[in-house]
């Protein structure tokens, strides 16, 4: 247990460093969990990886909150609807399979890729071309769908709650970060309710992770915050890419290998 231990802390260092900049902490952290613990029920190991997940994002967003000022009514409508909807998702994890939405997402990404690569102007500065209603009404469709996502799979949320507030909201990149560190932690809260509740959480690994991913997101959130939007939008383009060949690996071995 000591040598597996270690292991998972190191990795919840490395994506509360990463989660607290851009997001998609989880794409670190998920799949290392379900390599060094695969004895145990994937819903089990899913809903240990909520907790470091919850420190770290939460560290995150106190930080950023010293720097940013917050739309509370966007926040507010994104943060109801994806707390319901991680509920839900969390609800039919073992129920639904994964493979069904991966490629989908594959193929945003790549696009998402693209355009952030060529508009070099993307998330550099704040573009709100929507009234307020508008943005309350966009916040609230996508938490939904990205809530759910967070319950039912996890990896990447924080970075496609970061595209959302960029490209559908005109947020900047340290805007966006704080936003979706905001709904993170709600989307994060849904999932320990119900996987507590149900007995899914190894504590023994949760807590230990979870200070190292506090550690992790108190140097990542300083590094944003220092270096600003152009730092985070390569950050990003870095992560986004390491997500693309995720996806990509986990859609071949599943249609191919």
């Amino acid at each position: 247990m000591v040598n597996e231990l270690i292991l998972l802390c190191l990795v919840a260092f490395a994506a509360g460093f990463i989660d607290a900049i851009v997001g998609g902490g989880g794409l670190l952290q998920t799949p290392a969990i379900l390599l060094i613990l695969p004895h145990y029920p994937v819903a089990t190991l899913l809903g240990t990886t909520k907790i470091p997940s919850m420190a770290g994002t939460t560290l995150a967003a106190f930080k950023y909150s010293k720097q940013v000022r917050f739309n509370y009514k966007v926040l507010a409508a994104c943060v109801l609807a994806a707390f319901l909807a991680a509920l839900l998702g969390a609800f039919l994890v073992s129920r639904i399979d994964n493979s069904v939405i991966k490629p989908v997402i594959l193929i945003v990404l790549i696009l998402v890729a693209l355009y952030t690569y060529f508009n070099k102007q993307f998330g550099i500065h704040q573009e709100k071309d929507h009234s307020l209603k508008q943005q309350v009404l966009m916040a609230g469709l996508f938490g939904i769908l990205i809530g759910f996502y967070d319950g039912l799979i996890g990896p990447g949320t924080g970075s496609f709650l970061i595209l959302v507030f960029i490209a559908v909201l005109g947020f900047d990149f340290i805007g966006a970060s704080a936003h979706a560190k905001i709904v993170n932690m709600a989307t994060n809260l849904a999932a320990i309710i119900y996987f507590s509740s149900t007995g899914h959480i190894l504590f023994q690994y949760a807590i230990p992770m979870a200070l190292f991913n506090l550690a992790g997101a108190f140097f990542g959130t300083k590094l944003a915050l220092l270096k600003g939007n152009k730092f985070v939008r390569v950050f990003f383009l870095i992560v986004v890419f390491g997500t693309i060949l995720r996806f990509a690996y986990d859609i071949l071995k599943a249609y191919v290998l």
